[in-house]
């Protein structure tokens, strides 16, 4: 941890950990979220599908790392113990019960919705007072913005293939 970096946060620190603790939970389990709803997921465009959930899958691993990595330059630790992640979760987690294509879609943009209100809000937190920070929630929420599209856009073209639209 460098003091320096520490020093120029303008806020309480402890407080932007646990921000980032949240998030980080988010994240592990939104990445799980899509990894195992690429492996059950059935349905039109199935493999369409796969493709864009392990891509979104990579994503919140990187993400994950990312928030790791600021949380221990401020002098934090990560989280843990996985069974601590729903003690810190914005946003929870929608195990893939029912697999069919339109459900999982659903799932997962629900889930794209809350982390942008949550980066949204880590933004609004940090603006001005922790400039790191606030620029990797910027990185990470302009990947979540782009997952709710991609993910729109799919749900799109499955209900015009089974002719919902």
């Amino acid at each position: 941890m460098g003091s320096k970096g520490i020093e120029i946060v303008g806020m309480d620190v402890n407080e932007v950990i646990n921000l980032l603790n949240k998030a980080y939970a988010d994240e592990w389990l939104a990445y799980y979220q899509y990894w195992l709803g690429a492996k059950v997921v059935k349905g039109p465009m199935k493999e369409a599908v796969i493709q864009e959930l392990i891509e979104h899958a990579n994503d919140e691993l990187r993400h994950a790392d990312m928030v790791a990595n600021r949380i221990i330059q401020l002098g934090g630790t990560p989280i843990l113990k996985p069974a601590q992640w729903y003690d810190f979760t914005n946003c929870g987690y929608d195990a893939p019960e029912n697999p069919v294509v339109e459900e999982i879609l659903k799932q997962n943009i629900k889930g794209e919705q809350c982390a942008i209100s949550v980066y949204k809000s880590l933004l609004d937190t940090t603006h001005m007072k922790d400039p790191v920070t606030y620029n990797l929630a910027l990185q990470i929420l302009e990947d979540e913005v782009e997952h709710e599209e991609d993910l729109q856009s799919l749900m799109e073209d499955v209900g015009i293939l089974i002719g919902k639209r």
